[in-house]
């Protein structure tokens, strides 16, 4: 994911935002932002822009943004940006074989984690608003909730993601019965 792309689909967002709409959103953030600066906002581009100075938004941290979205009932761009945020990188430099693996896992790891999934993507690693965010997308579907966690860790790795690292985190989790099912399914 590049910088232009986020850009891209961060101006999407704003242009598809009417005036009503923005005002409102902008309500939500007086708080938070304070009035003498959200004054100055004209557009949901210059809003978005104060976000990221704020630290609130950025392209491995889109929660802020997809919250405020739906609380303006626009469930269809929140989910624009939350797509955004789980697209694949083009290369991640893992072999077919490990890649392959992973698959598999995950497949196993989905169908068996059930209301763990929170406590095995701390263990690997990924942070309270990556898992938020994660959350949000799927609120119903543990499964698919599963799989957007994988698919988070192996972003967040790339060429290091093993599926002997997922192993070792269910087993540190406590997991085992689902680590046991991933060996044999291997």
């Amino acid at each position: 994911m590049s910088a232009l792309q986020f850009n891209s689909v961060l101006l999407e967002i704003s242009n598809a935002m009417s005036a009503d709409q923005l005002n409102e959103m902008k309500f939500l953030v007086l708080q938070e932002i304070g009035k003498r600066n959200l004054e100055k906002i004209g557009s949901g581009r210059e809003l978005f822009q104060l976000f990221r100075e704020r630290g609130k938004l950025s392209e491995d941290n889109t929660a802020f943004l997809s919250k405020l979205l739906r609380e303006i009932k626009r469930q269809d761009l929140s989910d624009k940006i939350d797509n955004f945020s789980i697209q694949p990188e083009a290369d991640d430099g893992l072999s077919e074989e490990e890649k392959a693996k992973l698959k598999i896992a995950t497949e196993v790891i989905a169908e068996n984690l059930g209301k763990s999934w929170r406590k095995l993507g701390r263990k690997l690693g990924l942070s309270e608003t990556k898992l938020e965010s994660i959350s949000n997308r799927r609120p119903t579907d543990l499964e698919e909730t599963a799989v957007e966690l994988l698919k988070e860790w192996r972003k967040s790795q790339g060429a290091e993601a093993q599926t002997k690292m997922l192993i070792d985190a269910l087993r540190a989790c406590q997991l085992n019965m689902t680590a046991d099912k991933v060996e044999e399914r291997l």
